[in-house]
């Protein structure tokens, strides 16, 4: 069945002519990008945002598959640090993170002639909680993964079938979804939680999440580490060693979520009913 859904694919991209792929490093983006490259070669462009929200060695990461792969790519700036309804971190962030991405991609292709812009939605997003998805139907932005019908099961049997390291990488969303919605974001935040995640996997762990939380006095430091990893941390005297480390970094507690890392845990607590100061406008309305 996935190659059956390759072959599907494949047609679809040939029969966009040209595109540019809204790249990121990840599992969804890097395996279309690469089929991109191989079906429509120079006709084909990934892109990939650069802001505070995108760790340092992710960029990197990602630029080194492109160049590994052969791929064209290119890094562009985005802006949604200066919109204040992204800042104040309502429920649906991720709609202005997406619209200040395709605010820059439009014109682009459009500038250099790309027929269509396609980003890595699959079929196993349909449904959840994806404001982006929002922004991307603003744009008219295409999925040709979920067009298909890919799973995200289906794109990493296949990444390991085309040789992509991506194949088994967990998954990582921007810094951002670390903070609390209705929490306000900032550079300091993020580099405080790129740091932390970072110390964590120099450690050896694998599926980690560091959630920021503002407290009196300070902020804290929630760890959520894959269930399977979570022993570790518990021995060898390894959390104290942990604990220290964050706290050079600049939190003043630290704690681990018995729970581990669960996808969407950031949809788990009660959400304000009001995310976004009055004085912010929005480019689209919250979620009731």
């Amino acid at each position: 069945m996935p190659y059956t859904k390759l072959e599907e694919l494949r047609r679809l991209l040939r029969s966009f002519g040209s595109c540019v792929t809204a790249y990121s490093g990840g599992v969804d983006s890097a395996f279309l990008a690469l089929v991109a490259h191989q079906e429509l070669g120079a006709r084909a462009l990934a892109v990939i945002a650069d802001s505070p929200s995108l760790p340092r060695s992710e960029l990197a990461e990602a630029v080194e598959l492109a160049t590994r792969f052969g791929f064209a790519l290119r890094v562009v700036t985005t802006r949604e640090f200066d919109n204040p309804a992204y800042l104040a971190n309502p429920q649906n962030r991720c709609y202005f993170c997406k619209h200040s991405l395709f605010e820059e991609l439009a014109p682009l292709a459009q500038r250099e002639g790309f027929a269509v812009l396609a980003y890595g939605e699959n079929a196993s997003d349909l449904g959840d909680h994806r404001p982006g998805a929002r922004a991307a139907a603003e744009f008219q932005v295409r999925a040709p993964l979920r067009d298909t019908g890919m799973t995200k099961a289906e794109i990493r049997t296949l990444s390991a079938l085309l040789g992509l390291p991506t194949a088994d990488k967990p998954q990582l969303a921007c810094l951002s979804s670390r903070i609390p919605y209705g929490e306000e974001v900032t550079r300091e935040k993020l580099a405080m939680i790129e740091s932390a995640e970072a110390c964590l996997r120099a450690q050896g762990f694998v599926d980690v999440r560091v959630r920021h939380h503002e407290i009196r006095g300070g902020a804290l430091a929630r760890l959520e580490i894959g269930t399977a990893e979570l022993p570790r941390i518990l021995t060898e005297g390894r959390q104290a060693l942990v604990a220290q480390r964050l706290r050079e970094i600049g939190y003043s507690q630290v704690t681990l979520d018995l729970l581990g890392y669960r996808r969407g845990s950031a949809n788990e607590t009660p959400l304000p009913t009001r995310t976004l100061p009055a004085h912010v406008t929005q480019h689209a309305p919250l979620p009731a």
